[in-house]
């Protein structure tokens, strides 16, 4: 019998983060349950709970929560309509396909004043002459049945005809549970006759719609998937080969996750975009950046793939996409590109060149400093000469005579 444990209401819940004691909804389907536990004392805030296609016998331990809105049980072995008068929020309930007979047991959803919409397709009681009339008249407060909208007229008449119809109900009802009284007593230590054959039996005979078939079958199932899982543990796992004998890279894509990579050749990097699950926990993936090659383990199954430039581990960043779940790999290349290394040439040149010259003030502080390189104009020489030396002057007229004892003229 599988049991609602804290692990799996904790499995299920990994939209909440795992957190259960504020989970909202949860899906318990197909999970061979056969008991309603636990949930009324670690979820008290679920207002949607899925508990389809299980083994649950009886509608109980679902008083406390309060604020359930949608319950479903479709699929299930429930006999009864019981134990939901504290579910106050309490909208939808399906119970399609199960075994209720008796009919009756739908007073007890009275006291729910908030249930719009009820499913009882597939149960015994639905082939009760007077069905539909008489759920209308004892539930008042539904807008719809199985599906289909209630019209105030066809209420009003089931109102009229409810203390015809309610006998008839019961005596329909009645027949009904001796009926099954009488098969139940038939069974040898409550196993019917089918549960004793061998599988291949089994699986051909006609077998009727009763709770303990329905048992049979899943034991049966539950069996030859455990016999199964037994044969494939005897079939050695091929393993996955990463590396050649000679130690060349191989491409691998074991966990067939689909990708894409470019060559951001603006940027000088290499971009590997991985479609990882939308949903799956960033633990579950293993990143391993080498010069020359990405591998990769998503769900311990194996993802590699070589790269054609050599690029650097130590400055490469991986992102996780919180609308798409992708992990983006971004890989700086170690070898520059010829064009981009001009531009970051010619861009440094250009920064130097607006420098002003003489002046070692850092370049952040340029445009907070005042310069006072240019305060004090450049001299040559010839500008830092006394202006009262006395420069030879040569005078070419043939009648010029110098005459030392004269000053010369300032």
């Amino acid at each position: 019998m599988v049991k609602i444990t804290e692990e799996l209401v904790r499995k299920r819940s990994e939209h909440n983060e795992g957190i259960i004691f504020s989970l909202e909804e949860i899906a318990l389907h197909q999970e061979d349950i056969e008991r309603i536990e636990n949930l009324d004392k670690w979820c008290r805030e679920l207002k949607i709970l899925l508990l389809q296609s299980n083994l649950i016998a009886k509608l109980e331990n679902l008083n406390k929560l309060k604020k359930l809105e949608y319950l479903n049980l479709a699929l299930n072995n429930i006999t009864i309509i019981e134990n939901l008068q504290g579910c106050e929020s309490l909208n939808k309930l399906d119970l399609t396909i199960n075994f209720i007979g008796k009919l009756t047991s739908v007073d007890s959803l009275k006291e729910n004043e908030q249930l719009k919409s009820l499913f009882l397709s597939g149960n015994p009681c639905t082939d009760y002459i007077g069905y539909r009339e008489y759920v209308l008249a004892t539930l008042r407060q539904l807008k719809y049945l199985d599906g289909e909208k209630i019209d105030k007229s066809e209420r009003l008449r089931a109102i009229q005809n409810y203390n015809f119809i309610k006998p008839e109900i019961i005596r329909q009802q009645n027949e009904y549970l001796d009926k099954e009284k009488k098969r139940k007593e038939n069974l040898v230590d409550g196993i019917e006759d089918i549960d004793r054959l061998d599988d291949e039996k089994f699986w051909k005979a006609s077998s009727t719609h009763t709770p303990e078939t329905r048992i049979a079958i899943q034991k049966r199932i539950e069996k030859s998937r455990k016999s199964d899982n037994k044969e494939k543990e005897k079939i050695p796992k091929k393993e996955v080969k990463l590396v050649t004998n000679d130690g060349r890279i191989l491409n691998v894509n074991e966990a067939k996750i689909d990708f894409a990579i470019t060559d951001d050749e603006e940027h000088n990097q290499i971009l590997l975009d991985l479609a990882v699950p939308r949903f799956m926990d960033t633990s579950l993936v293993d990143i391993d950046v080498q010069p020359l090659y990405v591998r990769a383990f998503v769900k311990g199954k194996a993802f590699q793939i070589t790269l054609n430039e050599e690029v650097k581990p130590d400055s490469s960043t991986a992102k996780r996409s919180d609308t798409t779940g992708h992990l983006v790999l971004s890989l700086p290349k170690v070898k520059e590109m010829p064009v981009l290394a001009m531009k970051r040439q010619s861009k440094e040149i250009k920064e130097q060149n607006h420098r002003p010259q003489g002046c070692d003030i850092p370049e952040k502080g340029l445009m907070s400093c005042i310069s006072i390189c240019s305060i004090v104009p450049d001299r040559t020489s010839e500008e830092l000469s006394p202006p009262y030396e006395i420069s030879s002057v040569q005078f070419e007229s043939p009648e010029f005579v110098d005459d030392p004892s004269v000053p010369p003229l300032i």
